[in-house]
C-alpha cells in the first residue's frame, strides 16, 4: 500500500487543473514522487479562505471519517507555508459538470445518467446512516474516475441529523456560504420555517442533478433567486427536455433565446427516467422516498447489460490517458502550467 506522506516535496506539480471553493483553493495534477503515482492535489489559501476556516476542517475531518466507494477519500492532508494542502485519489474525468461544459453541451445518454445518479444513491444512504445531510449535491460535487466509478464531494457543506446523541427529526440551520449551491436545495431549506428539513431534502437535490445531467445545463439557469424561489414553493420543478416535454411549437415561440436544437427536440429519454427525476421532486418531504428506496426503482435494471461508463462517455478520454506517464509529456504539462497568461482556472475539480 503507498504510503502518501505530507511532505509538499514528494509531490510535483505537472499542471493546474481548476479551482473550488469560490476561488479560495486550486486543484493540481500532481506526481507523487515515491510511487511515480498521478494525485490531485486541493490546495486551500488560508489568507483568501479566513473567515471560512471551519469549513475547510469540516470537509477534512468528515471525509476522512467516511469510508465508501462513492465518496472521495483522502490520501493525507498537511500545512506547507499558508496553505493547506489534500491529496486525493485522481479522479481522471473531472467533475460531472466539466464533461458537461467540454462535451456533452446537450446532456449526457441516459444509460450514463443512471449508472452516475445509481453511485450518488449509493454514497447517500451511507451518508445519510452515518447521521449527515449533505445539503450540496450538485453535478460540479460528483468527480468520475478513470474506471467510471461516480464519487461525491462537497462535504464541507454538510450537517450532523445526530445532536448530542439524539437522532433529529428535523434541521433549522441554514448552509453557510451556499450562494452557488441554492438552485439545488430543496424548497424545505430554502423557506427556513419552523418544520425544518431532514435527509430527504438531498433526494430533491439529486432529481435537480437528474435535469442538469440529461439537460446539460444546470436547473433554474437564468432565473432571479426570489423567483427561483417562488417556483420551488409553488412545486415547480425542471424538466427532462425531450419530445415529451418541449413541442417544436412551444420550441419557435419561445424565441431565439431559448431555442433547443432539433436533437433535443427529437430526443426521448425513458418513462422511467421521467418517474424517477419526478419521485425526488415529491413536494412534501414526508412522501419523498429514502435514497435506499429510489435505488430499488426498475430503472437501475436497464444497465446491467449496458456498456462500461468510460464507454458511455466517449469522445471524453480520462486525464491519465490524456497525460499518461511518458516523461516528455510530463514535462510539456509542467511548462504549460507556467503560461500566466493561460485561462487555467475554468474547470470546477472539487476534490
Amino acid at each position: 500500500m503507498t504510503n502518501y506522506d505530507g511532505q509538499i516535496s514528494s509531490y510535483k506539480t505537472v499542471s493546474i487543473l481548476g479551482q473550488c471553493f469560490d476561488s479560495k483553493a486550486i486543484v493540481y495534477l500532481a506526481n507523487h514522487l515515491p510511487s511515480a503515482s498521478l494525485v490531485a492535489i486541493k490546495k486551500f489559501d488560508m489568507d483568501k479562505v479566513r473567515g471560512e476556516v471551519k469549513l475547510v476542517e469540516r470537509e477534512i475531518i468528515l471525509t476522512r471519517q467516511l469510508n465508501h466507494p462513492n465518496i472521495i477519500s483522502y490520501h493525507t492532508a498537511f500545512v506547507a507555508s499558508s496553505e493547506v494542502c489534500v491529496v486525493s485519489p485522481l479522479m481522471a474525468y473531472g467533475s460531472c459538470r466539466d464533461l458537461l461544459c467540454r462535451h456533452f453541451n446537450e446532456g449526457l445518454i441516459e444509460p450514463s445518467i443512471i449508472m452516475i445518479i445509481q453511485d450518488v444513491l449509493q454514497a447517500l444512504v451511507y451518508i445519510h446512516k452515518k447521521g449527515y445531510i449533505h445539503r450540496a449535491i450538485r453535478a460540479s460535487h460528483i468527480l468520475i474516475s478513470a474506471t467510471g466509478q461516480a464519487c461525491v464531494t462537497g462535504l464541507r457543506y454538510a450537517c450532523p441529523i445526530i445532536i448530542n446523541g439524539k437522532w433529529q427529526r428535523s434541521i433549522h440551520s441554514f448552509p453557510a456560504t451556499t450562494e452557488k449551491n441554492l438552485n439545488w436545495l430543496s424548497p424545505e431549506i430554502l423557506e427556513q420555517n419552523l418544520l425544518g428539513y431532514n435527509e430527504k431534502s438531498d433526494i430533491y437535490s439529486v432529481g435537480m442533478v437528474i435535469c442538469e445531467l440529461a439537460n446539460g445545463s444546470e436547473p433554474f439557469a437564468g432565473m432571479s433567486k426570489t423567483l427561483m424561489l417562488t417556483e420551488k414553493v409553488r412545486g415547480i420543478t425542471p424538466q427532462l427536455l425531450d419530445r415529451t416535454t418541449v413541442s417544436k411549437d412551444e420550441n419557435l415561440d419561445c424565441g431565439g433565446d431559448c431555442e433547443l436544437s432539433p436533437s433535443i427536440l427529437n430526443r426521448r429519454f425513458s418513462d422511467d427516467l421521467h418517474e424517477l427525476a419526478g419521485l425526488c421532486f415529491t413536494r412534501e418531504p414526508y412522501d419523498r422516498p429514502t435514497a435506499a428506496q429510489l435505488l430499488t426503482h426498475p430503472i437501475f435494471k436497464t444497465i446491467r447489460k449496458s456498456l462500461p461508463l468510460p464507454e458511455l462517455l466517449k469522445p471524453a478520454l480520462p486525464l491519465s490517458d490524456r497525460v499518461g506517464y511518458d516523461t516528455e509529456e510530463m514535462e510539456v504539462f509542467d511548462s504549460i502550467s507556467r503560461l500566466s497568461n493561460l485561462n487555467l482556472y475554468s474547470c470546477e475539480w472539487d476534490f
